[in-house]
């Protein structure tokens, strides 16, 4: 599964998070709804359908008997809602299934490695319920990770040092609170205890300032606790917020009075990470360190209380929300998930060292064909020769091909191992495409000269038919160039990837070509004319079917609409026609090229970037 794009979901109680990893490390937020954050609340409507997010939110005032703000907590359960018994795995199922879809948008397809991540202290029945809701939302068999443990190896991979045998607390402070205690093992990370309190978070808090605000009423249902919530988002950053009541008025939130309610929710959470240490046998002096996650994380009287119950400095982890999806999802932390920052490139497989050799070889192999089989008429001194223009073609598009592989294979090592240019990893990679094009094109030139000197001929056709076939894939390697120098967007599985023409494409190609020529130019003994003829055909064949593997790549598609093509290329088939068996092909690489800039850089969702 390591080479699949990954999707980590971070469902809780009150809100959910989603990140989309790349196999080079690369990472984006899921968005729903304009937010990163998509709350788990849903609202069952009339016709049974269920609504999630903010669309559940703003129903609530309308059908606040409608609406169920937190489906996790009734794990296991059926829940009555308007008169219906609805089980709680279908409310969850509705939000996952949710930030699938639009994770699948972001990753330009399917997702089949899916993580959800889960309190450490679930049991065996809460995790295969939360696999049977993950099932019901069409995530197939997703992978469960335990919410520290994922928070864990994100410090990792942000840098915290953390040696094999020490001690890490982390405290998730979200609706609720959990704390843990891990020990990290030569293998991993190892739950040593964990221990919950569903009244020491945000929700609590929630209520508190609500209650504060009031003069201890409830201030109008749902759409005033959705007032308070964000409020307390709000103080976080402000000294003061306004907060609008149902009945019109308002009233003034400030960070003294969050600070006066959130105190003894926040006391109970650092006295339940004492005693999760505690529980773990150990004193916080063997701890290494304690993080903080979670969106109530976020409030600087968390880690003041936490430090003064433990005595130990909490860390607030960068982004506490997000922190234990991308732990799960693998994400690099070198990456932005707003795409700003340069990111670690691709470094491709040694595989790809095909998609460099087998173009080559068959480029060579065509100029070397052309040249020892051109067709000869005529009796010296007025003798002719007739080159075969098509495989002269077809020699310079394989020359680009390979080239263009090789300078972004090169370009990514480069990158990778200390050899970036002064404008970062994108320049180089830029730079990489634009001299494998210019390489492409002088080897495409340097044929015409070879084979005119060869064939002592005027260099002026030989040159127009090795350089008009390449034009259209120079342009736009110099597009995507552009873009990989500007940053504006990367592709997914970054610039090699994206650049690695098909090599079946190739080779079927250029192995139909090499027998179309060798029907044209054989002896044709009366014994073999058969045999010659039927080779032609059947290269005619190939390079049609070369053709539409290059540009159409599922199988059922390609033999529905490749059949036509390679019928027709083969009925055409003439030592006449090898030009336009040429053009035929070098039009489809164009089309590839045209098809592979607007589906990963134009339309597809803009990514972070990683060259």
């Amino acid at each position: 599964m390591s080479g699949r794009v990954r999707l980590a979901i971070d469902y809780g109680g009150t809100a959910t998070v989603g990140v989309v990893a790349w196999p080079d490390g690369r990472w984006a937020p899921v968005t729903v709804d304009g937010s990163t954050v998509v709350s788990s609340a849903v609202l069952i409507a009339e016709d049974a359908s269920v609504w999630t997010g903010e669309q559940a939110w703003q129903a609530a005032a309308r059908q606040p008997d409608r609406f169920v703000p937190a489906p996790r907590r009734s794990a296991e359960q059926q829940i009555s809602v308007g008169g219906r018994q609805v089980e709680a795995a279908d409310l969850v199922a509705a939000t996952l299934r949710r930030i699938a879809g639009q994770a699948q948008l972001l990753a330009g397809g399917p997702v089949e490695d899916v993580r959800l991540v889960v309190p450490a202290g679930w049991g065996p029945r809460r995790r295969t319920w939360m696999r049977h809701a993950a099932h019901r939302a069409g995530l197939g068999q997703a992978s469960l990770v335990e919410a520290p443990v994922a928070v864990a190896v994100h410090l990792l991979a942000a840098g915290t040092q953390l040696p094999v045998g020490a001690y890490l607390a982390v405290v998730d402070v979200g609706g609720g609170a959990e704390a843990t205690v891990l020990r990290r093992g030569p293998a991993g990370f190892e739950v040593l205890a964990t221990l919950a309190d569903p009244a020491a978070g945000g929700d609590a808090i929630d209520h508190a300032l609500a209650a504060a605000l009031t003069d201890g009423g409830d201030g109008g249902g749902w759409e005033w606790a959705a007032s308070v919530r964000t409020a307390k988002e709000g103080l976080s950053r402000h000294a003061a917020v306004t907060v609008p009541q149902p009945d019109g008025t308002a009233v003034v939130a400030t960070s003294g009075t969050l600070e006066q309610v959130a105190r003894p929710v926040l006391d109970r959470v650092g006295q339940l990470t004492m005693d999760t240490v505690v529980a773990a046998d150990l004193t916080p002096a063997d701890l290494a360190g304690v993080c903080l996650v979670g969106g109530t994380a976020r409030l600087p009287l968390a880690a003041a209380v936490v430090a003064e119950r433990t005595g130990l400095t909490p860390q607030v982890v960068d982004d506490p929300v997000l922190a234990a999806a991308r732990g799960a999802a693998g994400a690099s932390t070198t990456t932005a998930g707003d795409g700003t920052t340069d990111a670690e490139p691709v470094v491709p497989p040694a595989r790809r060292a095909l998609d460099v050799a087998v173009p080559g070889f068959m480029s060579l192999a065509m100029l070397v064909q052309m040249l020892l089989t051109v067709y000869r008429g005529g009796v010296y001194p007025n003798s002719w020769v007739e080159p075969s223009w098509g495989q002269l073609a077809m020699a310079s598009v394989f020359a680009v091909i390979a080239c263009l592989s090789a300078g972004t294979l090169l370009g990514s090592l480069a990158a990778t191992h200390g050899g970036a240019m002064p404008g970062g990893r994108a320049s180089t990679v830029s730079v990489g495409i634009l001299s494998a094009m210019s390489m492409g094109t002088a080897i495409a030139a340097l044929y015409a000269v070879v084979a005119a000197q060869y064939l002592q001929m005027p260099v002026g056709p030989f040159l127009r038919w090795s350089l008009l076939p390449v034009a259209p894939v120079a342009v736009l390697a110099l597009v995507a160039a552009v873009v990989a120098a500007r940053a504006w967007r990367t592709p997914p599985g970054g610039w090699s990837a994206l650049l690695s023409f098909p090599t079946v494409s190739v080779l079927t190609a250029g192995v139909g070509m090499g027998l179309v020529q060798y029907s044209a130019t054989a002896d044709r003994w009366p014994h073999m004319i058969l045999w010659i003829d039927l080779a032609g055909r059947l290269g005619g064949l190939l390079i049609g079917i070369g053709a539409i593997t290059a540009l159409i790549r599922p199988w059922v598609l390609r033999l529905i609409m490749g059949a036509p093509l390679a019928v027709t290329t083969a009925a055409i088939t003439s030592h006449r026609t090898i030009g336009i068996l040429a053009g035929i092909y070098a039009t489809a690489v164009t089309a590839w090229w045209i098809y592979r800039l607007w589906t990963r850089l134009v339309r597809n969702p803009p990514t972070p970037h990683a060259p």
